[in-house]
């Protein structure tokens, strides 16, 4: 008679460099530890399992209905886009996520692309072989400049966006908002500009809104055309809310003057993506580590660890589906 939960982890290797503790999660049944599961390998490894942990992996509709055994998935993310949510309502299957983990984290992520743009360490920092043949150490070759007095705008004003609002007001940046047309959210810290008044007035776009078909590409041609010259543009969201040939195309032509990636529409990319292939010095791409700290993954298990045991108790908890 079977007396253990089975609890499968389809990409361990997404949460945990070896440095986490999982004794939570293994108190709470027999848990299977996939470091990497591809698609062909999901249905095999998920079919033993009455619970799922997936970052990254697909639980499509075609995938859900071949696994009757199937209770709950543990989305160890904030975003559901890799799950079915509707197969799973359909199917009964329990469906929680979490938010708010990696706040810290990826607001000083975000601030370090924008210090970056600002002071050009990530460009000094690449020629000390240059310097013993420099008449003097300290060199002017490229544009630094001070934060205060720069404004930023910031697409979302979430836990993130208030939080990178905060650390850019402790710079003595100036900072707007998007007053977004029928959201709910009231936020009043800061003035909150339409959309192509924002884009307008500010030295550094920042985007934290969530992707929804109505945000999705919200960085095109005409929007990149509206920023200042010179200007800097970061996306620590989602990929998809930057048309990444537009990008190309504007960097090229020196509007923005530069932008830091963490995400991009296609992860991991091609060898052909747009913006993989473009040497552009003010260019700052980081392959979606923004939210890795240590201290936001421990949050991010002990949630999931949370959600679980709340489900095992018939608490809906961070429930998505």
């Amino acid at each position: 008679m079977k007396t253990q939960l089975d609890i499968v982890v389809l990409d361990a290797s997404t949460l945990d460099r070896g440095d986490l503790d999982f004794s939570g999660l293994q108190r709470l049944g027999k848990v299977t530890f996939h470091p990497v599961t591809q698609k062909d390998e999901v249905l095999d490894r998920a079919s033993v399992a009455e619970i799922v942990l997936t970052n990254k992996v697909v639980l499509n509709a075609e995938i859900l209905v071949k696994l009757p055994q199937l209770r709950m998935i543990a989305i160890c993310a904030t975003g559901t886009n890799n799950v079915d949510l509707v197969a799973a309502k359909e199917r009964g299957i329990h469906v929680a996520n979490v938010a708010g983990y990696a706040t810290q984290s990826v607001a000083q992520h975000t601030m370090t692309f924008i210090l970056n743009w600002a002071t050009q360490i990530h460009r000094f920092t690449r020629e000390p072989k240059a310097w013993p043949q420099s008449p003097v150490f300290t060199r002017l070759d490229y544009p630094v400049m001070e934060l205060a007095g720069r404004t930023l705008g910031l697409i979302g004003t979430g836990r993130i966006g208030q939080e990178v609002g905060r650390l850019a007001t402790a710079f003595g940046m100036v900072v707007h908002s998007w007053d977004r047309t029928g959201s709910s959210k009231k936020q009043t810290t800061w003035p909150r500009l339409p959309l192509r008044k924002l884009f307008e007035i500010s030295d550094v776009i920042s985007l934290h809104c969530s992707l929804t078909e109505s945000t999705r590409h919200i960085i095109n041609r005409e929007s990149l055309g509206w920023m200042k010259s010179g200007a800097f543009l970061v996306n620590t969201g989602r990929g998809d809310l930057v048309d990444e040939q537009a990008l190309k195309e504007a960097l090229l032509s020196g509007k923005p003057g530069g932008a830091g990636l963490d995400v991009l529409s296609m992860e991991p990319p091609s060898a052909q993506h747009p913006l993989i292939e473009l040497d552009f010095p003010n260019l700052l791409i980081t392959p979606h580590t923004a939210w890795t700290a240590q201290e936001a993954r421990r949050r991010l298990l002990n949630e999931v660890v949370a959600n679980i045991e709340a489900f095992l108790r018939g608490i809906d908890r961070n429930r998505v589906a």
